[in-house]
């Protein structure tokens, strides 16, 4: 019956380690625990079942210990004001450079600064060329994993984010997030400079770059500067003759998507874009926001030198242009050179004798846009002198004819 007893308790300690043994904190203490064993063991029957129980016991206020131990780990005492909270004050501290817009970490190559390090590893790729995340499915290499995972939407088409106003669906979230503000009408990024509110981080990104001037990507060709290096990937095609989107319809073919996506709506006569205020149609939102500023006489665009103020960005640009004197557009055939480049477009059809200005109604070409207007007029004659009731196409053979008008 010793023997039994024994055994029982043996195995009782066995059960005891085998529940214990999941705790790496404890195995120092549960090899100790063996040896005791072992000497438990060797005694009488009655002092062997009395330390096991004593043993037991011993346990509970460990296992106690422990599972207070866990859950302080969970706490995370140290808060910042905007409600986040950290375990350790170095995360906090680190946290903080989000408000602070500190950026200690400096790249020791191109010396931009970062907040924090895992950051910068990532912008150093860019120096090495390192593109350590392949595509499965086409071998195309990333800088960032995330960059890989939306890569790979392309290839299988799943769109899981979508507008809870309209059907639209995004292949990202921010994507989506940044799509709703058209909806909302929201503008949370305010330019600190002349408190212009835009719907993105990077539109004010790009924004801040018209008041510092900051053109950090230029051509190799041609010397020229540029604010994004997609606008210079769209300019090189100039010099390339690269024309990569192509009219289904007509074979016409464009450098940049959204060109090609404007020339396509003049086939289908689509104008997706609607003033909410006198519900006017357009082809292209540039021009709904141009015909916006009609209605709320907003001129955000602010020249630093004169502080002459404009409704769009590309008139401030041609507005500079003035101020410094230069013709940066010059014609490749006779060496005239332009402030402008639509300018300078016009000034083309003199040497190549374009005419895609077609009068529907006579089919006379013209070079240009307002000289097919003028000529308009002369279907519609839309001056009528009151005197003799002759009408007129043009205002200056009207002055012309009242001038001599005795009747």
């Amino acid at each position: 019956m010793a023997f039994i007893k024994e055994e029982s308790e043996d195995v009782r300690i066995k059960e005891t380690f085998r529940v214990k043994h999941e705790d790496p904190e404890e195995q120092t203490g549960l090899m100790v625990l063996k040896q005791e064993t072992q000497n438990l063991n060797e005694m009488e029957e009655k002092d062997q079942y009395g330390k096991h129980r004593d043993f037991i016991i011993e346990e509970k206020p460990t296992i106690t210990r422990n599972t207070s131990h866990k859950k302080a780990k969970k706490t995370k005492p140290f808060i910042c004001h905007c409600g986040k909270r950290f375990t350790q004050k170095s995360n906090l501290k680190v946290h903080m450079r989000v408000h602070t817009g500190e950026k200690p970490i400096a790249c020791d190559q191109c010396g931009k600064g970062f907040a924090h390090k895992q950051n910068l590893t990532v912008h150093m790729r860019v120096h090495t060329g390192e593109k350590p995340f392949p595509c499965q499915y086409c071998g195309k290499r990333f800088r960032q994993l995330q960059n890989l995972k939306c890569h790979i939407t392309a290839h299988t088409g799943e769109k899981p984010y979508t507008c809870p106003h309209c059907p639209k669906s995004f292949d990202r979230k921010k994507k989506c997030e940044k799509h709703k503000r058209v909806h909302t009408g929201e503008k949370p990024f305010a330019c600190q400079q002349c408190g212009r509110s835009l719907a993105s981080k990077d539109l004010l990104k790009k924004h801040l770059k018209i008041h510092s001037g900051e053109r950090p990507y230029t051509c190799q060709e041609c010397g020229k500067s540029f604010t994004e290096t997609e606008r210079l990937g769209v300019h090189m095609r100039i010099h390339t003759g690269e024309r990569p989107y192509t009219c289904s319809q007509c074979g016409k073919s464009y450098t940049q998507k959204n060109c090609l996506d404007y020339h396509v709506r003049i086939h289908t006569g689509e104008r997706p874009y609607n003033c909410t205020q006198c519900g006017k149609s357009f082809k292209c939102r540039t021009s709904q926001i141009r015909h916006m500023n009609i209605h709320t006489g907003e001129k955000p665009f602010a020249c630093v030198q004169c502080g002459k103020s404009f409704a769009q960005e590309f008139h401030l640009r041609n507005h500079v242009i003035c101020h410094s004197g230069a013709k940066p557009f010059t014609c490749d055939q006779c060496g005239k050179s332009f402030t402008r480049k639509d300018n300078l477009k016009e000034h083309k059809t003199i040497h190549t004798n374009d005419k895609s200005f077609i009068c529907d109604q006579c089919g006379k070409g013209f070079t240009r846009k307002d000289y097919l207007s003028q000529h308009m007029k002369i279907h519609t004659k839309q001056i009528v002198c009151p005197r003799c009731g002759k009408s007129f196409a043009q205002k200056r053979n009207f002055n012309l004819h009242t001038a001599r008008c005795s009747i």
